[in-house]
This record gives structure tokens, sequence and C-alpha cells, in this order.
């Protein structure tokens, strides 16, 4: 028996990854952190407009007095301002986090787009714009558990997922002692901030399934993963006597160290 709803995506290097949806317990908990977050930021931006407001009604009142519509005026101004901070907060996370806000990454969940990519600011939008609607009815509490994916609406107009984000297991993966050596190396030399969590699974998951590889088809598919990962980190050379099995190592490990250490 499955007690956790999962789902496998094709790679274009032929590497199959399974992630597991996050489920509407993990999902609700996320929400609650984030709700406590947001409440504290709104606050703030109800005491800061309240003073602001005080002194444009007595600014107006010096010129030529106020009137209920300067009343209404203001009060509009002040949902628009909500309603910007409580949009804006799930688009900036979900777009420069990497599909994680500050509740998803307590949580240990993250969204993703149906392909595996991570989401951008197109589809972080979509989704924090139907989120009202998803929480105010509870439409995406009946969506989420009647969905084979577990997709509320915001998730289905955006084509997004959120799943539960693996953390590797090191007993499955046996590395070689060069490796961290390398990894401190390419920390230095190599942009590792820009390899995206989808490009970490595709190494992550070779690195699990190498030795249940034929050699010729290893040495392939190892070639092949190395030489995308090197365009994508922006590594000119990679150094000299070091294999692509090697070098994939230390990615693997400097992913990780960069991860920690939040750089």
């Amino acid at each position: 028996m499955r007690f956790f709803n999962q789902f496998s995506l094709q790679t274009p290097e032929s590497v199959e990854l399974e992630f597991t949806l996050a489920g509407i317990g993990n999902r609700a908990y996320a929400l609650v952190i984030d709700y406590i977050v947001l409440g504290l930021a709104l606050t703030i931006a109800l005491i800061a407009w309240a003073f602001l407001s005080l002194l444009l009604s007595d600014l107006l009142s010096n010129i030529g007095g106020t009137t209920n519509n300067t009343y209404l005026w203001l009060i509009a101004i002040q949902f628009l301002i909500f309603f910007a901070i409580y949009v804006g907060y799930f688009v900036f996370f979900e777009t420069f986090w990497q599909g994680q806000t500050p509740g998803k990454k307590f949580v240990k969940i993250r969204v993703l787009c149906d392909d595996g990519k991570t989401v951008r600011i197109q589809q972080a939008t979509l989704r924090a714009l139907l989120r009202p609607v998803d929480d105010i009815f509870f439409i995406g509490v009946f969506l989420i558990l009647l969905g084979k994916r577990e997709k509320r609406l915001g998730d289905l107009v955006a084509g997004t997922i959120v799943i539960q984000e693996e953390t590797a297991n090191k007993s499955q993966i046996v590395l070689s002692d060069e490796a961290q050596t390398l990894a401190n190396q390419l920390l230095i030399e190599a942009d590792i901030s820009r390899l995206r969590s989808e490009d970490f699974a595709v190494i992550r998951e070779y690195l699990r399934r190498r030795q249940e590889m034929i050699p010729q088809a290893k040495r392939e598919l190892c070639r092949k993963i190395a030489e995308r990962i090197k365009d994508i980190i922006s590594l000119k050379e990679v150094p000299e006597n070091v294999t692509a099995n090697l070098f994939l190592e230390a990615v693997y490990l400097a992913y990780q160290q960069q991860s920690i250490t939040g750089n």
C-alpha cells in the first residue's frame, strides 16, 4: 500500500524522476505558517497606512477640506495595498525561492511546474491571484482531495504541482574522497546558484542508479549530464584529469553545501 501519492517525470536525459505529492496536511500546515508571517506584514502595513492617512487627511483639510469621498478613496487605496501585499508575498517567495514560501520551506514542500521545472513569475502570479477563491470558498480543499495530482484551482490554471522536498539519502550514494576537494573548488570557480532543483534531482538520480547501469550506457549518460551541468553553472573548463563521474559527484556536494549555507 502507498500512503503518499507519487508520480514520475521523464527528463531529456532519459532519467526518470519520482516525486511525492505534498498532501493536503502538509500544504495546510505550510499555509498556516505563511498566513502568520503575512498577518504580521499586513499589521505593520496597517499601522503605517493609518499614520499616513492621518497626515493626508490633515493635509487635504488644510488645502480644501475633506469629504466623504476622500475617506472612501483612502479606504479603497488601503484595500489595494493589502491585496498587493497578499498577492506579492506568494509571488515574490515562490519566484525567488524556487517554488517555496517561508511556510513551504519550513514544512519542506515545493511548487513545481507540471514538467518538473521551477515555477516562474507567471505561474506564481496565477496561483496567488486564485488563492483567495481556493481559500475562502474551500474550492481548493475539495479539488486537492478529489484530484489525482492534488491540485487546487490555482494549480490547475497555472499548470503546477506541490511536492514534498526529498532529502538526499547519503547511504544510497557513495562518493569518492576527491569529490569534496573538487566541490570546494567549484564553489569558487563556478556559479552553483544557477543550478535549479530539477537539475540537482537529475544528478542525484544518476548517482543513485549508476551502479545498476551497464558501463557503456553509464558513460554516455554521465557525459551528457556533465556537459549540460557544466554549461548551466558557467564553468569554462572542467579541471584536468577529472572524469564526468567525479565532476557530477562534486556538483552534488557543492549544491548541498550552498543550500546549507544559504548562499
